[in-house]
């Protein structure tokens, strides 16, 4: 059975043994709705700037920007071809690993805990190995392509949750999705001001200013504070570990 079937069940038999009160419930405010979105955005996006900027063009988020950036090392004779490339199994590996446990968890209703508290664990890890590397020298050296492994897996375990547990909730690592759905919803709000299309609207845009947040944050505080910045970006996933263990929370976080 599949985990956000599990999820599911749960939230519906949290609603229904509260029916009573439910029906005179407010409805949930725009933070509760969206802070599990907003904060993961803004924590991809930073993580995603800071390993840019320090791995030689790495990217921790995704691994398309890392094949395009392998294939235009490739032409330019650039170093890191060989670590923009492991990029990709290692990915695969994560999300192969992450998708088992998943399957495989006698605890459903606290996998996704599970799943922020080993992202928390693995951009600690990042943060340290920064912390005792840098500074990185050698785009083609075994401490950058471990630094840069331990991130990538951090967003590759995120990546496989919003997949598999919180698939209803827009990707907040890949914005691309995102920002073309700010066009539409802005065009259709445009023609026509339903509260669906505001809701819509705001939900796209929330994603898109908090990935540019995040990813200005994530520059400016490595500015300030070199690799300890990742571990402000930490508090924010362990603070969702924290309440996803709450099924109130699972009822509002897609």
């Amino acid at each position: 059975m599949h985990l956000y079937y599990l999820l599911e069940t749960t939230v519906n038999n949290k609603v229904a043994d509260h029916s009573t009160t439910d029906l005179n419930a407010e409805p949930p405010s725009f933070w509760q709705r969206y802070q599990a979105p907003i904060l993961l955005t803004v924590v991809g996006g930073a993580i995603d700037t800071i390993g840019f900027i320090t791995l030689f063009g790495f990217f921790t988020a995704h691994v398309t920007g890392n094949l395009v950036l392998a294939g235009s090392g490739l032409v330019k004779g650039e170093d890191g071809l060989w670590i923009k490339l492991a990029s990709v199994p290692l990915f695969i590996l994560t999300v192969v690993v992450t998708k088992l446990y998943i399957d495989n968890s006698r605890k459903p209703a606290l996998v996704l805990s599970h799943l922020f508290l080993a992202e928390a664990l693995f951009l600690s890890a990042f943060m340290i190995a920064g912390l005792s590397f840098q500074p990185f020298t050698d785009a083609d050296s075994l401490t950058v392509a471990l630094t840069g492994g331990l991130g990538l897996t951090a967003l590759a375990i995120r990546n496989t949750a919003s997949k598999t547990v919180i698939k209803g909730m827009s990707p907040t690592v890949l914005m691309t999705g995102n920002t073309t759905q700010l066009g539409i919803g802005l065009t259709d709000y445009l023609g026509n001001r339903t509260a669906d299309n505001a809701r819509k609207l705001a939900n796209s845009s929330a994603l898109v200013i908090s990935f540019v947040v995040g990813a200005l944050l994530g520059a400016l505080l490595y500015v300030q504070l070199s690799y300890w910045a990742v571990g402000l970006f930490v508090l924010p996933v362990i603070y969702l570990s924290f309440l996803a263990r709450d099924s109130e929370f699972l009822q509002h976080i897609g």
